[in-house]
């Protein structure tokens, strides 16, 4: 009878063991279901040069969001591929869309949308918005893109004498980039800057990282959790007995 009652509360046919393999279940499909998800959505760049510092250093590892280019809004961290710009995959940061008057630069420095002054925390501070002032017209379907490091980025401004408009097609756009993965002490995900939130379209929303995240972290929990189950109980269930052979010896 007692071997009976602690296989009931603790041994492979009791309602533990039932929970922990449905634990191991859960855990594996979000796991799993997790790094599927991410893979279909996500994919790695590795950013070559400091055109994007400080937000994103040179040799840093990037998570960006497979979007189309008509998802794009001002303020967005993309990576395109234009051949006018070396048909290779480059990073940098929207700050006008089609139809925009992009200009550089106000009394106090600050790069200007359509007339309207943008506040740009993600620069270096005390750095104007450009060392050198410009003037372009956006036209439909293309985007103006910029360096955050704007004294060394080779960007929208370089390219002004190519068209006149230095811009490149929504078309180009293969990602935007939701986070930097590497190195760790640089990880994170990347803020939507609120100065573009007041201009027509708004900014983008955060795409479905973190919930991925969260997703992959849980499951490796839930997996190392149910796992540990057997072999804890396993070890409950010894302690019980020599704790009854030692009342019986006594």
């Amino acid at each position: 009878m007692s071997g009976t009652s602690v296989r009931t509360r603790g041994g492979r046919g009791g309602p533990g063991s039932a929970l922990s393999g449905f634990a191991v279940a859960v855990g594996c499909a979000l796991f799993l279901g997790g790094f599927a998800w991410g893979a279909l959505l996500y994919q790695p760049y590795t950013v070559p040069t400091d055109s994007m510092a400080p937000t994103v250093d040179a040799g840093a590892r990037v998570l960006a969001q497979r979007v189309d280019g008509g998802e794009v809004h001002r303020g967005d961290v993309v990576v395109f591929k234009d051949a006018v710009w070396g048909d290779m995959p480059m990073v940098k940061r929207v700050v006008g869309v089609g139809g925009d008057k992009v200009a550089c630069c106000d009394s106090r420095g600050r790069l200007t949308v359509n007339g309207e002054p943008v506040e740009e925390p993600y620069l270096r501070g005390g750095e104007p918005a450009s060392p050198s002032g410009f003037d372009a017209s956006v036209p439909r379907g293309n985007l103006f893109l910029l360096g955050d490091h704007r004294a060394t980025s080779q960007d929208s401004r370089v390219h002004l004498t190519d068209d006149d408009s230095g811009s490149v097609p929504r078309a180009a756009v293969q990602a935007r980039v939701e986070a930097t993965a590497w190195p760790a002490s640089g990880s994170g995900l990347l803020d939507r800057p609120t100065s573009f939130s007041t201009l027509p379209g708004g900014i983008s929303e955060q795409g479905p990282l973190r919930m991925i995240f969260v997703a992959v972290v849980a499951g490796a929990v839930l997996i190392l959790g149910g796992a540990a189950y057997g072999p804890l109980a396993r070890r409950g269930e010894r302690r019980r007995k020599a704790r009854a052979r030692v009342r019986q010896a006594a």
